[in-house]
């Protein structure tokens, strides 16, 4: 990533766990400073992020600047942009009334380009074929790496230098003009035509004939396979995370025999299980607002058994407020239910397909994490509900808990077989099974526990998500203007009720 910051004060310091990582240039005399220095910095959706940009809208994060008690002290702003080493993009150009510079001819002309530097110089990054005795050259179209011409900041200046080639190296310096990556691909409907001089630089952006010599950019096509982060940037939630903790006999959870024992020392598996993940999915949902399903229980006052209960004991409404909801919700749910077998995955997973089969337009994907401690009492329905939801906007993420063998866990994971069911095998691999135990630290150290288990089952959601919107023909939805403070469409109105 490069990361853009923007503020209130002179200098600004970036730091990831209290060290410093990097320092902006310092703006004088100024309380509204725009800082040029970016910071490169590597980006795993799996992993907790210290400064959670991504997550936000357009990659944009504003926050008030705080340490001086009573004191407004300003607002920063920091913006991310995605560093890609596949994206790319065809450029083609043309000359017009360009200057005579051969003496018996007109001119042979041709292009160079140099992506400028941080520290103000520029470096070549391409130049285009001669064309021979024209004033009115019409180049080939060439494809270069975004990253080669720009370094992946889309508003880093790009000089273009015209050249009269000469056959003794000594070529005649015709003009220059400037103009960025981000400009440039936002030509592409329409020619951009450039003022081509000597002495300063600027743009035009007309249609018309001009009678000084100009260069227009004839086409200007982006070649990209689209990442996550373009889904992310566009507006897509990852909204109506569904947090579901088997509630089976495993005996009383005051009991330290029991996996749901409620420890005031440590977090139990499940409890680790839904913080780990939790904690990093909520950086990716607008409100912040989950619903926690809970099944295998006799719930009061009558003691039915219920696969498919609101862990907070509300079901007309299931959402709990971040993952300090969640959590608090969970150990509530132990003291008021009683619990009980068998293992039912079928219920909770058509429960969260129906509201993902509402949603198919990319504005939601849904992840279903489900945290289990033994056999699968309905394999079959559960393989066809697997197969049904393949299609549809969702993941499925199953932790498997406690000292059972979890082979059928393992079957439904798709990695090396397709899951099949009645003859029909799933669209897609969308289940992602790992056993906790395998990601327990040995020392005991439960933070590392997390990260481990986090990383290993969150790895495959960018891949999947990005399966279902390459099938379908999904875009990503238009970006935010740069600094504006406008409402995220999605925030006025939650689309799904789970």
């Amino acid at each position: 990533f490069i990361l853009s910051v923007y503020g209130s004060q002179c200098s600004i310091i970036t730091c990831l766990l209290f060290s410093q990582y990097g320092r902006t240039e310092v703006i004088d005399n100024t309380l509204n400073p725009d800082f040029v220095r970016k910071f490169i910095l590597d980006y795993f959706f799996e992993e907790r992020q210290n400064l959670q940009v991504v997550g936000s809208l357009g990659s944009r994060l504003e926050k008030p600047l705080i340490g001086i008690p009573g004191k407004k002290c300003g607002t920063i702003i920091v913006r991310a942009e995605e560093l890609s080493n596949c994206r790319s993009v065809m450029l083609q150009f043309c000359g017009n009334k360009l200057d005579k510079k051969d003496f018996f001819g007109k001119s042979d002309p041709f292009l160079v380009f140099y992506r400028s530097n941080e520290d103000g110089s520029y470096t070549i990054c391409h130049k285009t074929e001669v064309v021979k005795n024209t004033l009115d050259p019409v180049w080939q179209a060439f494809k270069i790496p975004v990253r080669a011409l720009c370094n992946g900041d889309y508003d880093r200046s790009i000089k273009v230098e015209v050249y009269d080639w000469d056959r003794d190296g000594g070529h005649d310096f015709i003009g220059e003009f400037s103009t960025s990556y981000r400009e440039m691909s936002r030509s592409q409907s329409q020619f951009h035509i450039y003022e081509v001089t000597i002495l300063h630089t600027h743009t035009h952006t007309h249609t018309h004939t001009h009678t000084y010599p100009h260069v227009t950019l004839l086409s200007c096509l982006v070649d990209t396979e689209l990442s996550f982060l373009d889904y992310i940037k566009g507006g897509l939630m990852l909204m109506c995370v569904l947090l579901c903790s088997t509630i089976r006999v495993l005996g009383n959870p005051s009991q330290p025999t029991s996996l749901h024992y409620m420890s005031p020392y440590q977090l139990n598996a499940y409890a680790m299980a839904l913080r780990a993940v939790g904690e990093i999915i909520q950086d990716y949902d607008s409100d912040k607002m989950f619903p926690a399903l809970g099944f295998g229980a006799k719930l009061p006052p009558d003691g039915r058994v219920s696969h498919e209960f609101a862990l907070n004991g509300n079901p007309q409404n299931p959402y709990c407020s971040g993952i300090e909801g969640v959590m608090e919700a969970y150990y509530q749910s132990l003291k008021s239910v009683r619990l009980y077998g068998p293992t039912h995955f079928s219920p909770v997973i058509n429960h969260v397909a129906r509201y993902a089969s509402a949603v198919t337009d990319g504005s939601q994907y849904f992840i279903l994490l489900i945290i289990s401690d033994g056999v699968i009492t309905d394999m079959a329905q559960t393989k066809e509900s697997i197969v049904n939801a393949a299609s549809l906007p969702m993941s499925i993420i199953i932790v498997g808990v406690g000292p059972a063998e979890f082979d059928e866990m393992i079957e439904l994971d798709g990695d090396e077989e397709r899951i099949s069911s009645q003859g029909r095998f799933a669209e897609r691999d969308i289940v992602q099974f790992v056993p906790f135990r395998d990601y327990i630290d040995r020392r005991g150290n439960h933070i590392l526990s997390m990260a481990r288990l986090a990383k290993e089952v969150l790895a495959e959601i960018p891949d999947q998500l990005l399966s279902y919107m390459r099938t379908r023909g999904i875009k990503p939805g238009p970006l935010p203007p740069p600094y504006t403070t406008a409402i995220h469409p999605l925030l006025t109105r939650r689309v799904s009720r789970i």
